[in-house]
């Protein structure tokens, strides 16, 4: 598994995908070899994988695809079976794989050129790499049903649909908000990179505008996004409801916050299905979604409800406080919707059957391109 930070997941979706099919894998007998960087796991396996760790540069622009490229030249000594590669970004490096005869699958995520960081050259390169990806990749690898009609629209190409798996909390334990400040559906919450297409800055600015009584707790950071994060703490202004706790990797403390908010608001809009999502939709957070075909997707009509601006949020921050008993059952229909349909199990059952079609060849450049 190249391309991603590593395990243990402590950052984002692809990592949590790593450590949940990973270990899955691992324990069904698999070998699975994990490539990290930045924080050093201090033993060379992790629930049955193995991690090799090297070195990235810490620029934006450079840190993914230049750890990638170590880790491929890596792999081409190891000579893997099938090699799963996450994010189009590193599609450049996908030739060097397949002049080694390594077979490939490419996890493709969502519309990383839409993304405000990457605007300019760094926009033409995501489009540039995403047709890389379906020149130079044995298989696709979509996580919503949005992303494999995008590819099928753009690029005429055919994808794997698997998405991403939810932890489901029955019965959370809530004990640690206490210890916080925070009583059970006492709060609203955000979690969430610092990133315009996620839009915090909404968020606060709907929640500024309704008449809550009940605080905003607002957890998350990004690296390299200092001037976003000013500009959302300058929407919040000196409201004393509107905290920022920063990123929280404490993960019982944060299933803690899912579970105890009145209100879970997520407003991520490029991705595919959304991990962030799912965990709260586990842990029973009625969920107020930024109104895109993603979120419906993973939502339904009646898990969920949707926002696309400021005043529409404010209302449906003002609904929950007022009906808060329906909120809640909103929550119990979220969590069995995830139960129901985003199975870890399942997941790393796709991916085993993935890579076994990839080792027999059974997948190929000419099962991407509907036009052969």
């Amino acid at each position: 598994m190249i391309g991603t930070r590593g395990v243990p997941a402590r950052y984002g979706g692809f990592e949590t995908a790593v450590e949940e099919i990973g270990r899955r894998l691992a324990a069904g007998g698999h070998r699975v070899t994990v490539y990290c960087r930045g924080e050093r796991h201090p033993e060379r396996e992790y629930l049955g994988m193995r991690l090799v760790h090297l070195p990235a540069v810490r620029r934006k622009v450079a840190e993914t695809l230049s750890h990638t490229g170590l880790s491929v030249l890596h792999a081409a000594f190891r000579r893997p079976d099938a090699a799963i590669v996450f994010n189009a970004a590193n599609a450049p490096l996908l030739p060097v794989l397949r002049t080694l005869r390594i077979p490939v699958a490419t996890h493709v995520d969502g519309l990383e050129w839409k993304r405000t960081k990457w605007s300019g050259a760094g926009q033409r390169y995501y489009q540039t790499a995403e047709s890389l990806a379906v020149r130079w990749s044995d298989a696709l690898i979509a996580d919503a049903t949005g992303i494999q009609d995008y590819y099928r629209e753009r690029f005429d190409a055919n994808s794997v649909f698997i998405p991403y798996g939810a932890p489901i909390l029955r019965e959370p334990d809530t004990a640690k908000l206490a210890e916080a400040g925070y009583r059970p559906r006492g709060f609203h919450l955000v979690v969430a990179r610092f990133e315009p297409e996620n839009h915090l800055h909404l968020k606060v600015e709907g929640y500024r505008r309704s008449g809550a009584e009940l605080p905003l707790v607002v957890v998350g950071a990004a690296p390299y996004a200092d001037e976003y994060t000013d500009r959302v703490k300058a929407l919040a202004g000196d409201d004393p409801r509107i905290t920022f706790l920063g990123s929280v990797w404490d993960q019982d403390l944060l299933d803690a916050f899912y579970a105890g908010a009145l209100t879970y608001l997520h407003g991520h809009s490029v991705g595919g299905t959304n991990p962030s999502l799912l965990r709260a939709m586990g842990a029973g957070a009625p969920v107020v979604a930024y109104d895109v075909n993603f979120n419906r997707e993973v939502l339904g009509e009646e898990a969920g409800r949707f926002f696309g601006d400021a005043e529409s949020l404010a209302r449906e921050i003002e609904a929950a406080e007022a009906d808060p008993d329906g909120a809640a059952k909103r929550g119990v229909a979220a969590r069995d919707r995830a139960a129901e349909r985003y199975v870890w199990d399942d997941v790393a059952a796709a991916y085993e059957r993935l890579c076994e079609d990839l080792a027999a060849r059974r997948l190929t450049r000419r099962t991407v391109r509907r036009k052969g």
